[in-house]
Protein backbone atom coordinates (compact mmCIF):
# COMPACT_ATOMS: atom_id res chain seq x y z
CA UNK A 1 0.00 0.00 0.00
CA UNK A 2 1.12 3.25 -0.41
CA UNK A 3 0.57 6.72 1.96
CA UNK A 4 0.05 10.42 1.86
CA UNK A 5 2.31 12.58 3.65
CA UNK A 6 0.85 15.94 3.91
CA UNK A 7 3.84 18.71 4.69
CA UNK A 8 2.62 22.22 6.47
CA UNK A 9 2.99 25.50 5.06
CA UNK A 10 9.35 14.54 -36.40
CA UNK A 11 7.09 16.08 -39.57
CA UNK A 12 4.44 17.62 -37.31
CA UNK A 13 6.10 18.54 -34.62
CA UNK A 14 8.87 20.69 -36.58
CA UNK A 15 5.60 22.55 -38.12
CA UNK A 16 4.23 23.13 -34.77
CA UNK A 17 7.45 23.52 -33.65
CA UNK A 18 8.20 26.61 -36.53
CA UNK A 19 4.65 27.79 -35.81
CA UNK A 20 4.91 28.08 -31.93
CA UNK A 21 8.22 28.04 -31.18
CA UNK A 22 8.33 31.41 -28.78
CA UNK A 23 11.13 33.70 -27.35
CA UNK A 24 10.90 34.54 -23.65
CA UNK A 25 12.41 37.34 -21.68
CA UNK A 26 12.29 40.50 -20.90
CA UNK A 27 13.27 41.44 -24.12
CA UNK A 28 11.11 39.83 -26.20
CA UNK A 29 8.07 40.23 -23.81
CA UNK A 30 7.86 36.81 -22.03
CA UNK A 31 8.81 35.54 -18.46
CA UNK A 32 10.82 38.55 -17.71
CA UNK A 33 10.73 41.24 -14.77
CA UNK A 34 7.89 42.83 -15.94
CA UNK A 35 5.75 39.78 -16.30
CA UNK A 36 6.36 38.74 -12.84
CA UNK A 37 4.91 41.87 -11.81
CA UNK A 38 1.83 40.89 -13.25
CA UNK A 39 1.70 41.34 -16.22
CA UNK A 40 -0.57 38.71 -19.17
CA UNK A 41 -1.30 36.95 -15.56
CA UNK A 42 -4.13 34.99 -14.06
CA UNK A 43 -3.33 36.50 -11.17
CA UNK A 44 -4.95 35.37 -7.90
CA UNK A 45 -6.06 31.76 -9.46
CA UNK A 46 -5.10 28.80 -7.30
CA UNK A 47 -5.15 26.13 -9.64
CA UNK A 48 -4.61 22.15 -8.36
CA UNK A 49 -1.00 20.67 -10.02
CA UNK A 50 -0.35 17.15 -9.82
CA UNK A 51 3.62 17.26 -10.46
CA UNK A 52 6.25 14.74 -11.41
CA UNK A 53 9.58 14.53 -10.71
CA UNK A 54 9.42 17.01 -7.74
CA UNK A 55 12.13 15.38 -5.87
CA UNK A 56 14.98 16.51 -8.24
CA UNK A 57 16.70 19.60 -7.75
CA UNK A 58 14.91 21.56 -10.37
CA UNK A 59 11.60 19.89 -8.73
CA UNK A 60 12.02 20.98 -5.16
CA UNK A 61 12.68 24.37 -6.43
CA UNK A 62 9.62 24.27 -8.86
CA UNK A 63 7.28 22.97 -6.36
CA UNK A 64 8.71 26.22 -3.75
CA UNK A 65 7.72 28.32 -6.59
CA UNK A 66 4.52 26.98 -6.87
CA UNK A 67 3.38 27.05 -3.07
CA UNK A 68 4.58 30.38 -2.94
CA UNK A 69 2.15 31.56 -5.29
CA UNK A 70 -0.73 29.85 -3.66
CA UNK A 71 -1.54 26.85 -5.81
CA UNK A 72 -2.44 24.14 -4.27
CA UNK A 73 0.47 21.35 -4.99
CA UNK A 74 0.54 17.35 -5.05
CA UNK A 75 3.58 15.60 -5.74
CA UNK A 76 3.80 11.95 -7.43
CA UNK A 77 7.14 10.74 -5.90
CA UNK A 78 8.31 7.13 -4.89
CA UNK A 79 8.51 5.77 -1.50
CA UNK A 80 12.30 5.90 -1.36
CA UNK A 81 13.45 8.46 -3.88
CA UNK A 82 16.42 10.66 -4.81
CA UNK A 83 19.84 9.11 -6.16
CA UNK A 84 20.21 5.67 -5.11
CA UNK A 85 16.71 5.86 -3.45
CA UNK A 86 18.42 7.30 -0.26
CA UNK A 87 15.35 9.77 0.21
CA UNK A 88 12.74 8.24 2.36
CA UNK A 89 8.97 9.42 3.00
CA UNK A 90 10.44 11.82 5.55
CA UNK A 91 13.15 13.45 3.94
CA UNK A 92 10.66 13.92 1.17
CA UNK A 93 8.51 15.40 3.09
CA UNK A 94 10.62 17.83 4.77
CA UNK A 95 12.58 18.63 1.15
CA UNK A 96 8.79 19.67 -0.09
CA UNK A 97 6.87 21.59 2.72
CA UNK A 98 3.61 22.93 1.93
CA UNK A 99 3.03 20.16 -0.67
CA UNK A 100 0.86 17.31 -0.53
CA UNK A 101 2.99 14.20 -1.04
CA UNK A 102 1.45 11.07 -2.30
CA UNK A 103 3.53 7.30 -3.36
CA UNK A 104 3.45 5.63 -6.11
CA UNK A 105 4.93 3.84 -9.51
CA UNK A 106 5.22 6.36 -12.59
CA UNK A 107 5.77 3.64 -14.48
CA UNK A 108 2.49 1.89 -13.93
CA UNK A 109 -0.52 3.07 -15.41
CA UNK A 110 -2.67 1.80 -12.48
CA UNK A 111 -0.55 2.99 -9.59
CA UNK A 112 -1.09 6.32 -11.36
CA UNK A 113 -4.46 6.53 -11.12
CA UNK A 114 -4.86 4.61 -7.88
CA UNK A 115 -2.43 6.46 -5.69
CA UNK A 116 -1.95 9.65 -7.93
CA UNK A 117 -4.69 11.03 -9.09
CA UNK A 118 -6.98 9.03 -7.03
CA UNK A 119 -10.74 9.83 -9.20
CA UNK A 120 -9.75 13.48 -8.41
CA UNK A 121 -9.27 16.19 -10.40
CA UNK A 122 -6.73 18.88 -10.75
CA UNK A 123 -5.98 21.82 -13.39
CA UNK A 124 -2.37 20.90 -14.70
CA UNK A 125 0.38 18.16 -15.21
CA UNK A 126 3.46 19.26 -14.08
CA UNK A 127 6.83 17.33 -14.97
CA UNK A 128 10.20 17.87 -14.09
CA UNK A 129 10.83 14.03 -14.51
CA UNK A 130 13.71 12.72 -16.79
CA UNK A 131 15.57 9.46 -17.24
CA UNK A 132 18.65 9.76 -14.91
CA UNK A 133 21.27 7.97 -17.27
CA UNK A 134 20.28 8.82 -20.68
CA UNK A 135 20.68 5.45 -21.84
CA UNK A 136 17.83 3.95 -24.12
CA UNK A 137 16.45 1.83 -21.75
CA UNK A 138 15.91 4.08 -19.21
CA UNK A 139 15.04 7.00 -21.82
CA UNK A 140 12.32 5.19 -23.24
CA UNK A 141 10.81 3.51 -20.03
CA UNK A 142 10.89 7.50 -18.65
CA UNK A 143 11.32 9.83 -21.40
CA UNK A 144 8.52 8.48 -23.08
CA UNK A 145 6.43 5.42 -21.56
CA UNK A 146 5.93 7.17 -17.96
CA UNK A 147 5.16 10.72 -19.61
CA UNK A 148 2.67 8.83 -21.80
CA UNK A 149 0.85 7.27 -18.89
CA UNK A 150 0.45 10.45 -16.89
CA UNK A 151 -0.88 12.16 -19.59
CA UNK A 152 -3.75 9.49 -19.90
CA UNK A 153 -4.27 9.94 -16.10
CA UNK A 154 -4.17 13.83 -16.14
CA UNK A 155 -6.46 13.87 -19.33
CA UNK A 156 -8.60 11.51 -17.13
CA UNK A 157 -8.76 14.08 -14.07
CA UNK A 158 -10.06 16.65 -16.13
CA UNK A 159 -6.07 18.03 -16.49
CA UNK A 160 -6.87 20.97 -19.34
CA UNK A 161 -2.71 22.42 -19.39
CA UNK A 162 0.65 20.61 -19.56
CA UNK A 163 3.87 22.00 -18.56
CA UNK A 164 6.72 19.94 -19.32
CA UNK A 165 10.70 20.39 -18.67
CA UNK A 166 11.84 18.74 -21.88
CA UNK A 167 15.98 20.17 -23.13
CA UNK A 168 17.08 22.15 -25.25
CA UNK A 169 19.35 19.43 -26.74
CA UNK A 170 16.20 17.71 -28.59
CA UNK A 171 16.65 20.50 -31.24
CA UNK A 172 19.34 18.59 -32.68
CA UNK A 173 18.33 14.98 -31.76
CA UNK A 174 21.54 12.34 -32.05
CA UNK A 175 20.57 10.34 -28.50
CA UNK A 176 18.53 8.09 -27.61
CA UNK A 177 16.63 10.32 -24.61
CA UNK A 178 16.57 12.85 -27.15
CA UNK A 179 14.16 10.81 -29.73
CA UNK A 180 12.31 9.52 -26.23
CA UNK A 181 11.72 13.08 -24.98
CA UNK A 182 10.41 14.15 -28.54
CA UNK A 183 8.50 11.52 -29.30
CA UNK A 184 6.64 12.18 -26.13
CA UNK A 185 6.68 16.21 -26.99
CA UNK A 186 5.06 14.96 -30.33
CA UNK A 187 2.46 13.04 -28.42
CA UNK A 188 1.52 15.77 -25.84
CA UNK A 189 1.10 18.43 -29.16
CA UNK A 190 -1.26 16.12 -30.59
CA UNK A 191 -2.91 15.40 -27.84
CA UNK A 192 -5.49 18.50 -28.06
CA UNK A 193 -4.38 19.98 -23.97
CA UNK A 194 -3.16 23.29 -23.59
CA UNK A 195 1.14 22.56 -23.41
CA UNK A 196 3.72 24.74 -22.08
CA UNK A 197 7.78 22.43 -23.62
CA UNK A 198 10.34 24.44 -21.68
CA UNK A 199 13.61 23.21 -23.46
CA UNK A 200 16.05 25.21 -21.13
CA UNK A 201 20.00 24.95 -22.07
CA UNK A 202 22.28 23.95 -19.46
CA UNK A 203 21.96 23.65 -15.61
CA UNK A 204 24.55 24.93 -13.28
CA UNK A 205 25.17 21.40 -11.45
CA UNK A 206 26.49 20.22 -14.83
CA UNK A 207 29.10 22.92 -15.79
CA UNK A 208 30.36 22.83 -11.54
CA UNK A 209 31.64 19.38 -11.62
CA UNK A 210 35.80 20.78 -12.09
CA UNK A 211 35.55 23.21 -8.89
CA UNK A 212 36.94 20.44 -6.62
CA UNK A 213 39.52 19.70 -9.00
CA UNK A 214 40.48 23.15 -9.37
CA UNK A 215 40.65 23.91 -6.16
CA UNK A 216 43.41 21.07 -5.01
CA UNK A 217 45.20 22.77 -7.90
CA UNK A 218 44.73 20.65 -10.87
CA UNK A 219 44.00 22.29 -14.32
CA UNK A 220 40.51 22.59 -15.78
CA UNK A 221 39.88 20.39 -18.37
CA UNK A 222 38.40 21.22 -21.96
CA UNK A 223 37.45 19.45 -24.92
CA UNK A 224 39.36 21.02 -28.17
CA UNK A 225 40.45 24.38 -26.67
CA UNK A 226 37.80 24.98 -24.83
CA UNK A 227 36.02 27.25 -27.36
CA UNK A 228 33.64 24.56 -29.56
CA UNK A 229 30.71 25.19 -27.75
CA UNK A 230 29.01 27.37 -25.34
CA UNK A 231 25.48 28.28 -23.42
CA UNK A 232 23.68 30.54 -21.52
CA UNK A 233 23.46 28.18 -18.03
CA UNK A 234 20.39 28.56 -15.99
CA UNK A 235 19.71 28.44 -11.92
CA UNK A 236 17.41 25.89 -10.42
CA UNK A 237 15.37 28.88 -9.28
CA UNK A 238 15.45 30.97 -12.39
CA UNK A 239 14.32 27.72 -14.52
CA UNK A 240 11.53 26.91 -11.28
CA UNK A 241 10.19 30.59 -11.37
CA UNK A 242 9.57 30.23 -15.65
CA UNK A 243 7.70 26.96 -15.10
CA UNK A 244 5.60 28.43 -12.58
CA UNK A 245 5.04 31.43 -15.14
CA UNK A 246 3.89 28.80 -17.79
CA UNK A 247 1.48 27.76 -14.64
CA UNK A 248 0.06 31.46 -14.48
CA UNK A 249 0.66 33.27 -17.62
CA UNK A 250 -1.57 32.46 -20.63
CA UNK A 251 0.44 34.04 -23.06
CA UNK A 252 3.07 30.89 -22.12
CA UNK A 253 0.72 28.09 -23.76
CA UNK A 254 1.02 25.73 -26.62
CA UNK A 255 3.98 26.87 -27.62
CA UNK A 256 7.63 25.39 -27.64
CA UNK A 257 9.64 27.36 -25.09
CA UNK A 258 13.77 27.57 -25.28
CA UNK A 259 14.95 28.97 -22.12
CA UNK A 260 18.64 30.24 -20.64
CA UNK A 261 20.05 32.03 -17.74
CA UNK A 262 20.84 35.52 -17.49
CA UNK A 263 23.98 37.56 -19.42
CA UNK A 264 25.68 36.36 -22.55
CA UNK A 265 26.89 33.37 -23.67
CA UNK A 266 29.77 31.56 -22.33
CA UNK A 267 32.43 29.15 -23.14
CA UNK A 268 33.97 26.31 -21.68
CA UNK A 269 37.11 28.23 -21.62
CA UNK A 270 35.52 31.34 -20.20
CA UNK A 271 33.71 29.29 -17.38
CA UNK A 272 37.26 27.77 -16.45
CA UNK A 273 38.96 31.68 -16.75
CA UNK A 274 36.33 32.96 -14.39
CA UNK A 275 36.83 29.89 -11.81
CA UNK A 276 40.62 30.65 -11.79
CA UNK A 277 40.02 34.09 -11.45
CA UNK A 278 37.70 33.82 -7.75
CA UNK A 279 40.81 31.69 -6.84
CA UNK A 280 42.98 34.68 -7.76
CA UNK A 281 44.85 31.98 -9.47
CA UNK A 282 46.24 31.93 -12.79
CA UNK A 283 44.16 30.05 -15.37
CA UNK A 284 45.83 26.34 -16.13
CA UNK A 285 44.02 23.94 -19.10
CA UNK A 286 44.51 20.54 -20.17
CA UNK A 287 42.76 20.30 -23.79
CA UNK A 288 41.31 16.76 -23.90
CA UNK A 289 40.99 15.90 -28.04
CA UNK A 290 37.93 15.10 -29.28
CA UNK A 291 39.39 12.18 -31.23
CA UNK A 292 39.85 10.98 -28.15
CA UNK A 293 36.09 10.36 -27.62
CA UNK A 294 35.33 8.91 -31.20
CA UNK A 295 37.78 6.43 -30.20
CA UNK A 296 35.99 5.17 -26.67
CA UNK A 297 32.54 5.76 -28.58
CA UNK A 298 33.67 3.09 -31.48
CA UNK A 299 35.54 0.95 -28.97
CA UNK A 300 32.44 0.55 -27.00
CA UNK A 301 30.39 0.02 -29.75
CA UNK A 302 32.34 -2.69 -31.24
CA UNK A 303 32.51 -4.14 -27.99
CA UNK A 304 28.71 -3.78 -27.32
CA UNK A 305 27.49 -5.94 -30.49
CA UNK A 306 28.08 -8.71 -28.04
CA UNK A 307 28.56 -7.07 -24.43
CA UNK A 308 24.91 -5.31 -23.25
CA UNK A 309 27.09 -3.09 -20.60
CA UNK A 310 29.73 -2.19 -23.23
CA UNK A 311 26.44 -0.91 -25.77
CA UNK A 312 24.88 1.32 -22.32
CA UNK A 313 28.32 2.62 -21.78
CA UNK A 314 29.06 3.42 -25.58
CA UNK A 315 25.36 5.59 -25.22
CA UNK A 316 27.00 7.39 -22.24
CA UNK A 317 29.91 7.92 -23.98
CA UNK A 318 27.91 9.27 -27.26
CA UNK A 319 26.24 11.49 -24.78
CA UNK A 320 29.43 12.91 -23.70
CA UNK A 321 30.73 13.53 -26.93
CA UNK A 322 27.45 15.72 -28.08
CA UNK A 323 27.94 17.54 -25.12
CA UNK A 324 31.16 18.05 -25.70
CA UNK A 325 30.53 19.61 -29.15
CA UNK A 326 27.26 21.36 -29.46
CA UNK A 327 26.30 24.26 -28.07
CA UNK A 328 23.07 24.29 -25.70
CA UNK A 329 21.53 27.39 -27.46
CA UNK A 330 19.01 27.86 -29.98
CA UNK A 331 19.68 26.20 -33.35
CA UNK A 332 19.40 28.20 -36.58
CA UNK A 333 18.59 25.06 -39.10
CA UNK A 334 18.68 27.88 -41.97
CA UNK A 335 21.81 29.33 -40.90
CA UNK A 336 23.32 26.28 -39.73
CA UNK A 337 24.46 27.42 -36.59
CA UNK A 338 23.87 28.17 -33.05
CA UNK A 339 22.32 31.93 -32.25
CA UNK A 340 23.31 32.83 -28.67
CA UNK A 341 21.07 36.05 -29.59
CA UNK A 342 18.13 33.89 -30.17
CA UNK A 343 18.64 31.98 -26.98
CA UNK A 344 16.25 33.76 -24.74
CA UNK A 345 17.19 34.67 -21.11
CA UNK A 346 15.49 34.34 -17.81
CA UNK A 347 16.56 35.02 -14.36
CA UNK A 348 19.35 36.71 -12.13
CA UNK A 349 21.49 34.53 -11.23
CA UNK A 350 24.92 33.54 -13.11
CA UNK A 351 26.81 30.44 -12.66
CA UNK A 352 30.03 32.70 -11.72
CA UNK A 353 27.31 33.72 -8.57
CA UNK A 354 27.10 29.79 -8.37
CA UNK A 355 30.69 29.31 -8.60
CA UNK A 356 31.53 31.89 -5.65
CA UNK A 357 28.89 30.39 -3.98
CA UNK A 358 30.45 26.56 -4.13
CA UNK A 359 33.77 28.12 -3.22
CA UNK A 360 32.56 29.85 0.08
CA UNK A 361 30.71 26.66 0.92
CA UNK A 362 27.15 28.36 0.94
CA UNK A 363 26.42 25.71 -1.76
CA UNK A 364 26.74 22.16 -2.38
CA UNK A 365 25.65 20.27 -5.59
CA UNK A 366 23.92 17.11 -5.86
CA UNK A 367 24.98 15.76 -9.04
CA UNK A 368 24.30 12.26 -8.74
CA UNK A 369 24.29 10.14 -11.94
CA UNK A 370 24.93 13.61 -14.12
CA UNK A 371 28.31 13.47 -12.65
CA UNK A 372 31.15 13.88 -15.07
CA UNK A 373 34.49 14.71 -13.58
Amino acid sequence: MTSTITTPGVARLRRHQHRQFAPAGPAAGGAGAGARAGIGYNLGMSRRIFVLGATGTIGRATVRALVARGHEVVCFVRPRAGVGGRLTPDDQARLLPGATLRQGDVQDAASLARDGFRGERFDVLLSCLASRTGAPQDAWAIDHRAHSLALAAARAAGVDHVVLLSALCVQKPLLAFQHAKLAFERELVESGLAHSIVRPTAFFKSLSGQVERVKRGKPFLVFGDGTLTACKPIADDDLAAYLADCVDQPALRNRILPIGGPGPAITPREQGEHLFALLGRTPRFKQVPVALLDAIVAGLSLAGRVLPAAAAKAELARIGRYYATESMLVWDAAAGRYDAAATPSTGTRTLFDHYAALLAGRVADERGDHAVF
